[in-house]
């Protein structure tokens, strides 16, 4: 460019030095207004050039944001699935705790009742017993029958000992009925205090 115009310079120095000026100085101003147009052209032609790459560069700078954006909406869309299913299995573990801790309580009830239940066998026991025992001892010094608690449950065993002699008992139940058991056993009695 700055050529063309150091060429147009020599031209006008010769042209003025030469006897033709005019001729030579309408040819130097059609060059001239030739260079200039073509300057201008090439002007229009860097813009446009420019402006296309810039709007391609823009172009592809909105796919690249709209794929970003399709990738985040993605991601966004599986994140709102995975939040769904952990509220799900949050609602669902809260009502298994739920289930449990209704389990718990019920199990501390039933454990309450048990030691309740507990204490009041302990106390009967310290009560029941001890006299249970002086009854079955008492029976036993008036009675002299030794019994056999291991049996089935009609049938009766065990032994009297009378004052001779040791007389084993074993009585089925199931056929005899209960009157004539009782009289059996009241046979084995002494009646001499």
């Amino acid at each position: 460019m700055l050529q063309d115009v150091m060429d147009t310079g020599e031209s006008m120095v010769k042209i003025l030095k030469s006897s033709k000026a005019d001729d030579e100085l309408r040819k130097v101003r059609e060059k001239q207004q030739s260079f200039f147009e073509r300057h201008l052209d090439t002007k229009k032609t860097i813009t446009l050039v420019l402006n296309v790459q810039c709007e391609d560069e823009a172009s592809q700078k909105l796919l690249d944001m709209e794929g970003q954006k399709i990738q985040a909406e993605r991601e966004l869309d599986s994140l709102e699935q995975e939040l769904q299913q952990c509220t799900a299995r949050s609602q669902n573990m809260d009502s298994e705790l739920q289930f449990l801790q209704r389990e718990l309580e019920s199990l501390r009830d039933s454990d309450q009742e048990l030691q309740t239940l507990q204490q009041e066998v302990d106390d009967d026991t310290t009560e029941v017993i001890p006299s249970a025992i002086y009854v079955a001892q008492l029976y036993h010094k008036v009675t002299k029958i030794k019994w056999e608690y291991d049996t089935e449950p009609h049938i009766l065993r065990g032994v009297h000992y009378g004052a001779d002699l040791a007389t084993p008992i074993n009585i089925d139940t199931s056929v005899r009925s209960r009157c004539s058991v009782s009289d059996e056993l009241w046979n084995f009695v002494s009646t001499k205090w």
